[in-house]
């Protein structure tokens, strides 16, 4: 028998979610993001959740190939751009559209010379400061792309910083119109948190994320609050129960003390699978359907929960760690510090991940 943590993903609800967005920003077209292996759900079930999208966002380039090889004909947005020459030409035979954010890369677009144009997104840096040109090195970037042949269309992106803040996007998108004032191209601004909440950011296309997968953007606002479907369920089961005396502690540095006798139950889930490592004593976490808490430090394949509000469990019983309609993923993140992303990212090669492909 494997061991029994698994997570499943629901083609249904990742359908969903693509769906809210286009209610939310019906005017634009929409770049569903699939980097890090869509957020950890699997290449193959973003095909079959996001198949309506007009287009295809990551950062990987041997994903982007394996993404035409299985048959997806429509664009795909490279966006972090080129990180060498051979970029530039795997994007030439592979029909990749660029982000171009840096000098080299106008370079190495020059230098290429490919047979067929490559759509290409000149990226602004609106106050991340992380990637994109400033104002003056934007239009440079645009003139003179502008007039190369192996250039196609030019779009015009920039990516927020504070768009899940009341009027964080403010600023950021006042200097993207000053700086992208007479420029050819389409426009690209708005995330997932700008998607929900900046109407203003929403343009020709729009780039969700996390909202795709059921996850809020919001540290304030829940997943259901934004009308979002929780498309990741991580679950294991209890593989021993076992009864703590009053001051009996329990897990690696006796961070947890009983002050009465309990049950608890061992849960077969830890760091090496993906949980958060630094989730606290309290950590929300369900057991047979009901809410109950971890107790003492998560360890390297199990973890604890207490038994006290679910007397009835055994071993065996199901647990849910997140997003099965009990315990929602962004709670078990703010309780360890993190954010929703993280774990869905985090989730460990030797968890079981299966395709829920049936419908609601």
């Amino acid at each position: 028998m494997s061991r029994p943590i698994s997570a499943t993903v629901s083609v249904a609800a990742m359908r969903h979610n693509l769906a809210r967005v286009r209610a939310l920003a019906p005017g634009a077209r929409v770049w569903a993001v699939v980097k890090a292996n869509a957020y950890g759900h699997g290449l193959e079930a973003a095909l079959e959740g996001f198949r309506e999208a007009d287009g295809l966002a990551l950062v990987e380039f041997d994903k982007a190939r394996a993404l035409r090889e299985a048959g997806w004909q429509r664009p795909i947005l490279m966006l972090e751009g080129a990180f060498d020459e051979a970029d530039v030409a795997q994007a030439a035979r592979d029909r990749l559209s660029l982000v171009v954010h840096e000098p080299r890369q106008v370079d190495w677009v020059e230098a290429a010379r490919p047979a067929e144009p490559i759509d290409l997104h000149l990226k602004f840096n609106s106050g991340m400061n992380r990637l994109g040109f400033d104002e003056a090195g934007l239009r440079q970037a645009h003139a003179r792309l502008s007039g190369l042949p192996g250039a196609g269309a030019i779009a015009l992106v920039t990516h927020f910083a504070n768009s899940d803040l009341p009027g964080g996007a403010n600023a950021a998108i006042a200097s993207f119109e000053r700086a992208t004032a007479g420029l050819a191209g389409e426009r690209s601004l708005a995330n997932s948190a700008a998607v929900i909440a900046v109407q203003p950011a929403h343009r020709d296309w729009v780039r969700p994320g996390i909202m795709l997968y059921g996850a809020s953007p919001f540290a304030d606002r829940s997943a259901a609050d934004c009308g979002l479907k929780p498309a990741m369920k991580l679950v294991s089961r209890l593989i021993s129960v076992r009864t703590l005396a009053a001051g009996e502690s329990v897990g690696y540095g006796s961070t947890f003390t009983a002050d009465r006798p309990m049950r608890v139950g061992v849960v077969a889930c830890g760091y090496a699978d993906g949980y958060p490592r630094h989730a606290p004593t309290g950590t929300p976490i369900a057991v047979a359907g009901r809410r109950t808490r971890t107790l003492g430090r998560v360890s390297m394949d199990m973890l604890v929960a207490d038994l006290g509000p679910v007397p009835q469990a055994r071993a065996g019983a199901e647990v849910e760690l997140w997003g099965g309609g009990v315990v929602d993923i962004d709670e078990v993140a703010a309780s360890a510090g993190t954010i929703g992303y993280e774990l869905m990212c985090a989730l460990a090669p030797r968890v079981t991940l299966r395709v829920d492909r049936a419908e609601p």
